[in-house]
């Protein structure tokens, strides 16, 4: 009898914990949604931002600024939260997102979107990784798959109605508004985790890696500057691109270095001994780089070639996404089963560059249904790499590093991405201005310039033969990009090639058993304190 009634009250507080993580869960979901709406919305109404704000040669740099503030800031959310306590660290990264997100709504000028979307980077680095590090906490890696549909519903939200929302928003009620609608969103989010994530305070004497973090910002934003400017604002053997270069590589040297003495370091070095993570980082950057660049040079051949409005072009991206979403959720669903990954970064990297070559063929002539059918296969890869990525990665180091591991696969994926826009999108920009010139002359590079082009429908008030010069010059740019595309995916199948395939923890009892260390404090936080 003192059995059963020790029993029956652990067994009901155990319910209780359990309905209290479901509703945290929730919580971050909505967070998450958060994050992945705000690139598929602002992606495909830039063409229409750049109409109206000019700026054409800066297109690129407001999705750079954005990608280089999340990158610089996630590491530093990271070690926040680990040192000071994940409920605050978190808090804040939604705060400063928000005020951004309410800033770029607001800007007068091409300038002040790039620097209010930096704004809004710096809080966009620590929503995915403070969703991620959290549901760590809070849920044993064994139990993780059952929330795992929760998380596949917030992904099909926000990449097939994201660009959905994106279009009938810039339609209807003007592009600021992609910006504004992260507000009744960001205040749910803030009002359901104060009330029902209960995470314990800490403070920690440590320091952060300040020192780190700096250079590592210093070389990041400086390599991206070449691959913007290269070519473009300066020649590629010009002073400027070649200081550039020198203090892109000297804070990237330092950097490695400084990460082998410091005391708390912003990315430890020693993960990258596990093979399986070296390569999963290189993977998980191809697969931002291709992402990244995809969903914004997509829109601008649907809206400027094939004449479809900004809510068309983001159906048109229907293919890709839904195909990407149906194969990351039956990727993850057979790794989890079967305890196998290798052939889907094998799989997922060939379809990629199968679809992105088939993309580059795409001309003026190419119909919707065919460039869907290719957008399809480039889904169909990446679907392949979404989750398996970081879960290849998070299974490459021991459990202490856990956090580390997931905030710097997060960081490379969002590298990837940031070097994707820029490297693609100075190649485009050089691409479609020659192709003006050559055939619209000294009209054709007084279009380039004026962005409002970019538009749909002041497309369509320009004479015919310009205008079929400036949806050629689109054609052609986009042809560059896709076939640069597909060469840099290469790189991604030759590095999956090489992955060697780890027993996935928790595939067996005795794996199981080894988490139960881990069970115990994530599934204790909800209590309050």
């Amino acid at each position: 009898m003192a059995d059963t009634r020790t029993v029956e009250p652990d067994a009901g507080a155990q319910e209780k914990k359990q309905q209290s993580v479901r509703v945290v869960i929730l919580a971050l979901m909505i967070t998450m949604m958060l994050a992945m709406l705000d690139n598929m919305i602002v992606g495909t109404a830039m063409p229409t931002i750049v109409g109206d704000l000019g700026g054409l040669e800066h297109l690129s740099w407001v999705v750079t600024s954005y990608t280089l503030a999340t990158a610089a800031s996630t590491p530093i959310w990271g070690k926040l939260g680990d040192m000071y306590g994940r409920k605050g660290a978190f808090l804040s990264s939604i705060v400063i997102f928000l005020a951004g997100s309410a800033l770029s709504g607001m800007a007068q000028d091409m300038g002040q979107l790039i620097g209010f979307r930096a704004v809004q980077g710096l809080g966009a680095g620590g929503l995915m990784v403070g969703v991620m590090a959290i549901i760590g906490d809070l849920v044993p890696p064994r139990e993780r798959g059952k929330y795992q549909g929760m998380m596949a519903a917030v992904m099909a939200i926000a990449m097939i109605g994201g660009p959905l929302v994106g279009g009938t928003i810039t339609d209807h009620w003007g592009w600021r508004w992609a910006f504004y609608i992260n507000l009744p969103l960001g205040v749910v989010a803030l009002g359901l985790i104060t009330a029902v994530l209960h995470l314990p305070k800490k403070r920690s004497q440590a320091r952060i890696d300040y020192l780190g973090a700096g250079l590592l910002t210093v070389g990041i934003t400086s390599i991206v500057l070449v691959t913007t400017w290269g070519g473009t604002e300066y020649a590629w053997s010009s002073a400027r691109i070649m200081e550039l270069i020198g203090i892109g590589v000297a804070a990237l040297v330092g950097f490695v270095f400084w990460q082998t003495r410091a005391v708390e370091p912003i990315l430890p070095l020693h993960i990258f001994r596990s093979r399986n993570f070296t390569l999963m980082s290189v993977v998980g950057f191809i697969t931002g780089f291709v992402m990244f660049g995809a969903t914004l040079f997509l829109p601008l051949y649907q809206q400027a070639v094939q004449g479809a409005s900004a809510t068309n072009s983001g159906l048109l991206l229907l293919p890709m996404l839904g195909a990407m979403l149906v194969t990351s959720m039956v990727a993850g669903r057979i790794t989890t089963s079967s305890g196998r990954y290798k052939v889907f970064p094998v799989l997922g990297s060939a379809l990629m560059i199968v679809g992105l070559y088939l993309l580059s063929t795409m001309d003026t002539g190419t119909s919707r249904f065919t460039s869907g059918v290719f957008m399809a296969v480039v889904g169909l890869g990446m679907g392949c790499l979404m989750q398996i990525t970081m879960l290849v990665a998070q299974n490459s180091v021991e459990m202490k590093d856990m956090g580390v591991a997931s905030s710097s696969a997060t960081l490379f994926r969002t590298l990837g991405s940031s070097f994707g826009v820029a490297i693609m999108g100075a190649l485009f920009n050089s691409r479609v201005q020659d192709a003006m010139s050559e055939r619209a002359g000294t009209l054709g590079s007084r279009i380039t310039e004026q962005s409002a082009q970019l538009d749909a429908d002041n497309l369509g008030k320009l004479p015919a033969p310009v205008r079929e010069a400036y949806q050629y010059a689109v054609s052609d740019g986009t042809h560059a990009a896709f076939v640069l595309g597909a060469v840099v995916a290469v790189v991604a199948l030759v590095a999956a090639v090489f992955v060697k395939e780890v027993p996935l923890r928790g595939a067996g009892p005795r794996a199981e058993g080894a988490t139960e260390e881990s069970t115990a404090p994530g599934m204790s936080v909800v209590e309050p304190v």
